[in-house]
This record gives structure tokens, sequence and C-alpha cells, in this order.
């Protein structure tokens, strides 16, 4: 196994860790969706002047098209709508626990598209993480924690995180065959961004409350938006995008899938609470089933 595409994988997990505890505060304020919007116009920028600078934009393989605008569309707009819903109504705790589910849902369609059936241990895996997810979800929380605050249903936080997910690790999984042929990671982030910039933009033309801000942005509301986004969007999405290049598609989703874990000390930081035993004992047994199902 290559130490790059894994250090790149758990890098990847780090960040998202980071990034969505940072992302909590300025989602709530703006809504799903204006949040959403900021980020994908900021990191689109910024990632498409680097690819531009480093020349990047030469190895892109157009031949793969179709697999790009189904990573934007699936993978970015409404995968991320859907986390960034599932983060303002659960918290980053519980978004992060959902997402480690990542991992099995990236294996079942690798399974599904190489005409491959799971053995025993991938069932046991499976099993193992939900279990642990659930543990840490239902029996986890902290309410003295402003962090581990819900707003609305614990139902629909769950079915926001598993869509935001599958669809996720749709994105991700699509695009392999492209990299592989010798698409640079950081010009397929690019593209992807360029792609759900401009679909947004254009969604926002309807004139709908739903995609009315709701908050007035201020330049340090600003900040905090696009501070999450670069290090998800830009930083972490290239790393998992050159782990999936490099490794296999299980096993780089097993290892970007281990914020659950990391999380943990963030919020110990950021709040001085020491997190349950519930949330710890989830959060480890969500990544050793993931890892159970796609690595023995």
């Amino acid at each position: 196994m290559l130490i790059l595409p894994v250090l790149a994988a758990v890098g990847a997990s780090s960040g998202w860790a980071t990034g969505i505890v940072l992302a909590q505060w300025p989602a709530r304020q703006l809504g799903a969706f204006e949040f959403t919007r900021i980020q994908l116009f900021a990191c689109s920028a910024i990632l498409a002047a680097l690819v531009s600078l480093l020349g990047y934009w030469t190895t892109i393989e157009w031949a793969y098209w179709p697999a790009f605008i189904a990573s934007t569309v699936i993978g970015i707009v409404l995968g991320n709508l859907a986390m960034i819903e599932c983060l303002r109504r659960g918290g980053p705790r519980r978004t992060e626990l959902i997402l480690s589910l990542k991992a099995p849902l990236v294996g079942v369609m690798a399974y599904v598209w190489l005409n491959e059936t799971p053995g025993l241990n991938n069932i046991i895996g499976a099993a193992i993480a939900l279990f642990g997810v659930g543990l840490a979800v239902f029996f986890g929380s902290d309410e003295r924690s402003e962090s581990d605050r819900t707003t609305g249903s614990l139902a629909i936080i769950i079915v926001l995180g598993i869509t935001a997910t599958a669809f996720q690790g749709f994105g991700f999984l699509v695009v392999k065959p492209a990299m592989q042929a010798g698409t640079d990671p950081l010009a397929v982030s690019a593209l992807r961004l360029l792609g759900a910039a401009f679909l947004i933009s254009v969604v926002a033309l309807w004139p709908a409350k739903s995609f009315q801000p709701k908050a007035f942005v201020t330049p340090y509301l600003l900040g905090r938006t696009i501070l999450p986004g670069f290090i998800g969007y830009g930083v972490s999405s290239t790393l998992l995008l050159y782990a999936f290049s490099s490794l296999d598609a299980g096993i780089a989703a097993v290892l970007g899938s281990l914020s659950p874990v990391l999380i943990l000390p963030i919020l110990w930081l950021k709040e001085g609470l020491i997190p349950r035993f519930q949330a710890i004992a989830g959060a480890f047994l969500a990544v050793a089933g993931t890892s159970m199902i796609l690595l023995l």
C-alpha cells in the first residue's frame, strides 16, 4: 500500500473533522443554500486559479465528461446541500458519524459496478458500523454542548445524512476512471466546483424564500463561511480524490471516514466538554465496522 495516498486519505478525514466544526455556526446563520453557494463560488475561484497556475487543465480527459457532470450534480450540489442541512439540524458530531457510512456505501457501489458480492465479513462489518452510528446518534448526545443541540426531527437528520453520504460517495467513485486515465485530482476538484458554482447560480435566480440568505453577510461571516469550504472542498476533497485514484476505492473510503473519531478531540478542545462514552464508543465502532468491510 502506498504511503502517500494513505496519508492523503487520513489528511482528508482530519480536514473534514476540522472544517465541519468551523462550518456549523455560519451554516446556521446563512441557511444551507446560501452557505453552499458562497463556498462554491469562493472555492471554485481559488482552485481554478491554482490549476491554471500549475497548468493542470491539460491533464483532463474530456472523454469522461458524463462522469464529471454526474459527480458535480450528485456529489457536490445535491450531496453538500443535504450535508449542510444535516449539519444545521444535527450538529457536527452527528453529521460526521452518519457520514462515516460513506465507506460501506462506496463499497456496495463498487461491488455492484464490479459484479462482486459481499462476503460474510462485509455483512458483519456493515452491522457493526450501523450499530456504532446508531449508538452515537441516539444515545451519545450531550445537551451541555452547543454543537450537540438538535433542531427538528432526528429522523430527518438521519435521512439527510445518509442521502449526503450516498451522493458524496458516488461523486468520488464515478470519477475514479478519469483520474486513472491521467486527469490530475486537483483539476478534477476545480472542474467539479466550477460546474457546481454555475448550477447553483442558475438555481439562485429562482426567487424562492428558501434560496435567500437568513442573515446579512458581513465580512466576518463571509470569512467564517469560506474557510471551512476551502478546507473541505479545496483541501480534503482533493486529497481524497488523490487517494481514490491510487488505492482501492473501499480502502480509500475507509481511511477517509475517520472523521467521527478525529472530531471528538476537536470538540473537546473547542468546548471543554469530555464526549460521552456512547459517542466515543459509537465513533470507534463505526470506523471498526467499515474497516472490517473493506480491509479484510
